[in-house]
């Protein structure tokens, strides 16, 4: 089970997760003189093939070596700051259907994959789920796998988060 900042997931078995933010990230937002602070918030990642330790957030560096029955999760955590609101309103984590998925849905063109983004709060932070499936045409297949992580998946909500020092 891949646990930490306030994200987990108990993955089925044959995912590869891991929950990090960049080295140097900071939670405190503007500084006293008002200016505003480079702020990084953790990712959870989760793959059906092991992942570079180099990657991006949404997985550049990684869905580029997705097979056809490959999946890649990332679930972006945004703060708190935007949660419940405006793209952010809707609650809870989405539920994943084959019709959400479309090869037009990538950063960048990559032929054959597809992809769905939601965005979503849950406890008072917001988020972003990005999945990319290795194969648009197997995705009546691959979906329910990716139902399956996103299942197990555990967000912890902003009071609790700050109690346990974790920041919210």
């Amino acid at each position: 089970m891949a646990d930490a900042y306030g994200l987990a997931a108990q993955a089925p078995r044959g995912w590869h997760v891991a929950v990090s933010r960049r080295p140097g990230a900071t939670d405190l937002g503007p500084t006293a003189r008002g200016a505003a602070e480079d702020v990084t918030r953790p990712v959870l990642h989760a793959c059906t093939r092991p992942m570079p330790t180099a990657r991006g957030d949404f997985g550049t560096g990684v869905v580029d070596l997705l097979g056809p029955d490959d999946i890649f999760v990332a679930l972006v955590d945004y703060g708190t700051e935007v949660a419940d609101q405006g793209l952010f309103e809707k609650q809870g984590l989405p539920r994943l259907a084959p019709s959400q998925f479309g090869p037009n849905r990538l950063q960048r063109p990559l032929p054959g994959l597809s992809a769905s983004q939601h965005f979503f709060s849950s406890g008072g932070r917001a988020f972003c789920l990005f999945t990319v499936l290795g194969s648009h045409a197997r995705r009546m297949g691959s979906v329910p796998r990716a139902v399956a992580l996103v299942n197990s998946l555990r967000i912890t909500d902003r009071a609790t988060l700050a109690r346990q020092g974790g920041h919210p």
